[in-house]
């Protein structure tokens, strides 16, 4: 029994901490795997990974701590018929998001990408592999990571990629917060998150909106995987309960 318990209680510390070192070279090549501790009554979070380095680069993760406003934003990799259910519920309750995709869903999916711009969301960066970025040791092969997306999409669409950035799974480093920056994106991370992204292991529906629920607050930066059935299922419900709550959707492009 000692011995499961030390275990569990290891693990469970592993999974808070998310902290590897990537690297030994030398401090900017730490690598970190973004996390944040919820709060309750809808109080900031003041626990974040490494936020002595990210507050020294263009990042968006909380907003303004006195103003009720909300960022919803996405991580789409493929589309499953839920993305499009997503798209429904945005445009009914005519809140903008913001897409970070990968060059498969843009060549699949021409007709979402279309929809996306045309009903206001922005389209942002989710690399070309999806791959650990902060492996990646010099800036050029870096920059393929992120023009190789920027490049199918403006091919397709003839427009340019909206210059926000989310790393894969969340992991990065001083260098490729430094990196992004040098190519005039911002790291977009998140204050509100939940386990939505098992489309095998998908959570109750009702539970999964109380857990959202009771995890936003002010300048709250949420992050949803929209081939989620459940996620597809609660958005409408979240959205209405958090604007009578008094919260205010915003694009990024409105941070503060």
């Amino acid at each position: 029994m000692r011995k499961k318990f030390l275990t569990a209680a290891l693990s469970f510390a592993i999974a808070v901490t998310s902290t590897l070192v990537c690297y030994a070279s030398n401090q900017s090549d730490l690598c970190f795997s973004w996390y944040t501790v919820p709060t309750k009554n809808e109080q900031q979070p003041n626990s974040f990974e490494a936020r002595d380095i990210i507050d020294n680069y263009d990042t968006i993760y909380l907003g303004n701590p006195d103003q009720k406003k909300a960022y919803l934003t996405f991580d789409a990799g493929y589309e499953n018929g839920n993305v499009e259910k997503i798209l429904d519920t945005l445009k009914k309750q005519d809140v903008k998001g913001a897409f970070f995709v990968l060059p498969h869903f843009i060549t699949a999916n021409p007709q979402l990408i279309q929809r996306m711009i045309d009903e206001g969301h922005l389209v942002c960066n989710h690399s070309t592999t999806h791959g650990d970025m902060t492996k990646i040791a010099d800036f050029d092969n870096f920059k393929k990571e992120i023009e190789g997306v920027e490049n199918i999409y403006r091919d397709q669409t003839g427009l340019e990629m909206s210059k926000y950035f989310r790393p894969p799974e969340g992991k990065f480093s001083e260098k490729t917060l430094e990196y992004a920056q040098k190519l005039g994106y911002k790291t977009v991370l998140w204050s509100v998150a939940y386990a939505d992204w098992d489309n095998n292991k998908q959570p109750d529906t009702q539970k999964a909106k109380e857990l959202v629920l009771s995890r936003i607050h002010n300048g709250c930066v949420i992050l949803l995987h929209p081939t989620s059935a459940t996620n597809a299922a609660i958005l409408d419900d979240i959205i209405t309960e958090m604007k009578n709550r008094g919260y205010e959707f915003c694009s990024l492009d409105e941070f503060e």
